[in-house]
């Protein structure tokens, strides 16, 4: 069956769902991505540099993890249809507020709060959406749902291209105010979770620092692999433009175009892998997109000329967004059902804390090698690619696991390599 068809097997209940968290990750990368793109002339308006104004988006990084804790919370006590439409409500004034800030220091405030609001979308959102699909449907569902956040990119590279000369900086971020409108869809088109409703039923109340500690073991590995894949995607995408600017010497232009290239190389490899994950595994999906990786290094940083470097680049996020494609629906799966709504988020974005360091890790190396980007980006894509590897190859996993089940056991991870097929409880839908 193509994945056209087996979307168009869904209930108009599940493709709602489906398309409220793929838009809300979606215009969420979007809002984030607006001040990439202005920091120069927000420097310029404050009579500051861009180092200064750096600040804002690591701080809206570091209050991520606190965003996902808050709010996966909420969505564990509350449900998750309400608390993702409270989320984008709050990531849409933030952003609005944005384009009002009369000094820099309130920039970053709001930038901060943003940070909490941008943490807690993805993990409320993937969990309504993988508890609303069939099992079977997880693996599409999931690579959809991850290339939101490049496809929130190229939006934001198109709105800022054909618009900013028109509204300027601020301008732009009141126009990231229009994610509020997702939620008149999600409020008229989209029902709460029916796991979450059975939890309701049987009157089960969230425990959730119990429940953390009795999955202590399986919690740190999910951590630690999240920190690997954070690393694995900023490792490739934070300093290459910088790489194709300085190192390459090529034009604004020619890296924006670049960048277009590799955000749908991103797009497709989520796709792609999310789709054959459902057929070959969570773990074997991973393992083979992020070996994928090794052989795309020497085109993606030693080839000559900007067609060869595209190629490479699509390459090499086809891979290592591939390999993203299929955590959606391996976190939700590892996931213990009381805390669905909070530990999906919350090992993303403490591995995205953790992570953080990558931009400033690789330029030390780079200037320590005579501004070698091309080196810097290689030794730790090379490096970074089989720890993902062997964190995910050695690791737990729970495809096609029954949701809202009581009493399951989960899977832990392990140290050896599970024999036969990945361990599997499969459900029906």
């Amino acid at each position: 069956m193509s994945a056209l068809s087996d979307l168009r097997s869904l209930t108009s209940q599940q493709r709602n769902a489906v398309i409220a968290s793929f838009l809300g990750w979606t215009l969420d990368a979007f809002d984030f991505f607006i001040l990439v793109f202005v920091m120069k002339y927000v420097a310029s308006e404050f009579g500051t540099d861009i180092a200064s104004v750096t600040i804002a988006i690591t701080l809206t990084l570091a209050m991520r993890p606190l965003g996902a804790l808050i709010f996966g919370f909420m969505a564990d006590r509350f449900g998750r249809r309400p608390i993702l439409m409270f989320d984008i409500l709050l990531y849409s004034a933030l952003e609005f507020a944005s384009g009002f800030a009369p000094t820099l220091t309130t920039l970053i405030i709001l930038r901060a709060l943003y940070g909490i609001a941008m943490g807690g979308e993805w993990g409320v959102g993937a969990s309504l959406t993988m508890e609303t699909i069939p099992p079977k449907m997880r693996g599409l569902v999931s690579g959809l749902l991850q290339a939101g956040y490049p496809t929130g990119y190229l939006v934001a590279s198109l709105v800022f291209f054909l618009l900013f000369p028109l509204v300027g900086w601020r301008g732009m971020f009141m126009l990231g105010a229009l994610p509020a409108l997702i939620v008149l869809y999600i409020r008229t088109k989209v029902d709460e979770s029916p796991v979450f409703l059975e939890r309701q039923h049987r009157k089960e109340r969230a425990r959730p620092w119990a429940v953390l500690r009795q999955h202590a073991r399986l919690f740190v590995y999910a951590v630690l692999l999240m920190t690997a894949f954070n690393f694995f995607s900023h490792g490739t995408q934070d300093l290459y433009p910088t790489f194709l600017e300085v190192q390459r010497k090529l034009s604004t232009t020619t890296v924006g175009t670049i960048a277009v290239i590799y955000n749908i190389g991103a797009i497709l490899g989520g796709i792609t892998f999310g789709m054959l994950s459902e057929r070959i595994g969570r773990r074997r999906g991973i393992v083979i997109a992020a070996l994928l990786a090794l052989p795309a290094i020497p085109l993606w940083v030693y080839s000559s000329g900007p067609a060869l470097l595209a190629t490479g680049a699509f390459l090499m996020q086809f891979a290592v967004q591939g390999a993203w494609g299929i955590i959606p629906a391996h976190l939700n799966e590892l996931s213990p059902d009381e805390l669905r709504g909070t530990f999906p988020g919350l090992t993303y974005q403490l591995g995205n804390l953790i992570a953080a360091a990558n931009a400033t890790m690789q330029a030390g190396v780079a200037e320590h090698y005579g501004n070698d980007y091309a080196f810097a980006l290689a030794a730790v894509v090379g490096v970074i690619a089989v720890v993902v590897a062997l964190l995910a190859g050695f690791g737990a996993e729970a495809k096609g696991i029954a949701f809202g089940k009581a009493s399951r056991p989960r899977p832990r991870p392990s140290i050896v390599p599970p024999t036969g097929p990945a361990r599997e409880r499969p459900s029906t839908p």
